[in-house]
């Protein structure tokens, strides 16, 4: 029906307009045609037109696509051959420096604030020399307290400060270690006698330690370096236990006795195995033990109480049970954590996984693979398979 409306209104329509304006006759639209022959014909030119204009679109957008993708690339090249003429330009000493000194980085300080108090020690020239020569070697800059020379390359520089052995000054505290083993590093470190130390750790902590501590540091010095320079024993000691307190906060670790009790347990866990990917799992284990009103059994603790490694235990100390840490007789946990646990064992001990192990066995030495079972009889499988596998078993 449309197709006829639109052939009768072509056939029958004539254009009407002022005769004698040559100008507006001459601006008229095309004359409809007159036939529909002429219709089709008029049609499929328009189709094609539109055809035309479609793949012309197409074109051009190609076009700009191409045109844009070399263009990025062009924009890239010239970003990179900009930065790498800047780089150049950066200032920096040539020479192997001049004036010695010594420069102390403190624990928590990044490579820019590194750099900006190297630049005021006239040690580099620039902080963009030195954070460069940083970034160009993936370096990781360690606490500490280096001898340096003023007017140095930062390369060289960073190499310094990259090598822990050339860090003095700091006492390192490391995870699973015991307050005697940190007190003996820090009166090392500090030219501190270690009796200083020793007193501050035999009076109690008054003014340092949290009251759910209840007087006794083990557990309570959180892993890091820190700074010993022109530092009383007290001002080293109370570093690392508000560092510790901190760290226990940001963990999410609940306050009061939960918090010694959370130590506790990641202590244990952290001396008896020696991957940490087992913490979760011994943890479980000393709860599963409570539970069932069973001594926990741990040698570690046993050790501790003695101050002594497990290695040296003999027959007559693991039935001892005049020691307060014997859990092979003792029943619950021990009085105190028995070491300076880390943030790994902590996080394992505060969440331990679902499980009814009550026994594991550390079967292979070498490797560290440690097996967990749930019965009696399971646990003298892995033990005789501890002792096959370890030619210097106990």
């Amino acid at each position: 029906m449309t197709d006829n409306l639109d052939d009768f209104f072509s056939d029958n329509a004539q254009w009407v307009g002022p005769s004698d304006d040559t100008s507006f006759n001459s601006a008229m639209p095309p004359q409809p045609p007159k036939s529909r022959r002429d219709m089709r014909r008029r049609r499929e030119q328009k189709r094609r037109r539109l055809y035309i204009t479609i793949i012309a679109a197409l074109v051009v957008v190609v076009l700009i696509g191409v045109g844009g993708f070399f263009g990025v690339r062009a924009l890239k090249h010239w970003k990179a051959a900009n930065e790498a003429n800047s780089q150049s330009q950066i200032e920096d000493y040539t020479g192997p420096g001049d004036k010695k000194v010594t420069f102390t980085v403190e624990s928590g300080q990044g490579a820019a604030e590194i750099a900006e108090n190297l630049v005021k020690a006239k040690i580099v020239k620039s902080a963009a020399a030195f954070t460069s020569a940083v970034s160009g070697a993936s370096a990781t800059l360690y606490p500490g307290s280096y001898a340096l020379k003023t007017h140095m390359k930062a390369s060289d520089v960073v190499k310094i400060l990259s090598d822990q052995s050339q860090a003095g000054g700091f006492v390192e505290v490391r995870a699973g270690e015991r307050v005697s083993d940190v007190i003996a590093n820090a009166a090392q470190v500090s030219g501190i006698n270690v009796s200083e130390f020793q007193a501050i750790i035999d009076g109690g902590g008054s003014g340092i330690l949290p009251e759910e501590a209840g007087g006794k540091f083990e557990g309570w010095l959180e892993p890091g370096a820190y700074n010993a320079q022109n530092k009383s024993a007290e001002d080293i000691i109370k570093s690392m236990v508000d560092a510790r307190i901190a760290k226990l906060d940001d963990l999410g670790v609940p306050t009061g006795s939960e918090r010694e009790r959370i130590l506790i347990i990641a202590s244990i866990a952290e001396s008896e195995v020696g991957s940490d990917r087992y913490y979760g799992q011994v943890a479980r284990v000393i709860l599963n033990r409570i539970d069932s009103d069973m001594a926990l059994g741990m040698d570690t603790t046993v050790a501790y109480g003695l101050g002594i490694s497990a290695s040296q235990l003999t027959d007559d100390q693991l039935n001892d049970d005049s020691n307060p840490y014997n859990t092979r007789i003792h029943k619950g946990l021990t009085p105190t954590p028995i070491s300076n646990p880390g943030d790994d064992a902590i996080k394992a001990s505060i969440n331990p996984p679902e499980g009814k192990w009550m026994y594991f066995v550390t079967t292979n030495l070498q490797t560290g693979e440690t097996k967990f079972v749930e019965t009696e009889d399971e646990f003298w499988k892995i033990r005789d398979e501890y002792k096959n596998n370890n030619e210097n078993a106990n």
